[in-house]
């Protein structure tokens, strides 16, 4: 079980407000104990998922912490692999970068193999940027129109809806995680 402190959480930087949150939560930090650790589990139930993956950064113990964010990563990466792979069915890169990064997690894979998938991926994102930057300045003509407005204002709340969705999937990967 992943386990900070507030002592832990201070040191390292912890944003002022949600550290007061979740000291509300426990009771206050005088009363918890500054040294006494508490479940990261909590922190995410509490104070939400952005504060949690910044929590986890404090954790111990520290391998747990490594395996917990690696293959998190792992999950959110793959879940928006397709939209690499549909512009580019033939770069296998961040595929086999994600899968050497699970293999390393749980002790599979040397570092040498996750730095070349890691190197591997780099330069496919590079390759997939640029492409991406070509067809944000074709659209940029089509995006002058009044129809843009209408379709841009349509767009934003459908980003923002998938967005909520998807930080719902994320907490509950992560959850998923802790738990175990």
């Amino acid at each position: 079980m992943l386990t900070l402190t507030f002592k832990a959480a201070k040191r390292e930087g912890a944003c002022k407000e949600s550290y007061r949150k979740f000291a509300r939560f426990k009771g206050g930090v005088n009363k918890w104990g500054e040294d006494k650790p508490f479940p990261l589990l909590e922190v995410l139930e509490h104070n939400g998922l952005d504060d949690a993956l910044w929590a986890l950064e404090c954790c111990e113990p520290i391998e747990e912490r490594d395996r917990i964010a690696r293959l998190f990563i792992c999950d959110c990466a793959e879940r928006v692999l397709h939209l690499f792979e549909e512009k580019f069915p033939d770069d296998k890169r961040p595929r086999q970068a994600i899968e050497v990064a699970r293999r390393f997690a749980i002790g599979q894979a040397t570092i040498e193999e996750l730095r070349d998938a890691r190197e591997a991926a780099w330069a496919a994102w590079e390759a997939g940027a640029a492409a991406w930057e070509a067809a944000e300045a074709a659209g940029a003509a089509w995006e002058a129109g009044e129809a843009a407005e209408a379709a841009g204002a349509a767009r934003e709340a459908a980003w923002g809806a998938a967005r909520e969705a998807e930080r719902e999937w994320q907490k509950e990967q992560l959850r998923r995680y802790l738990k175990d």
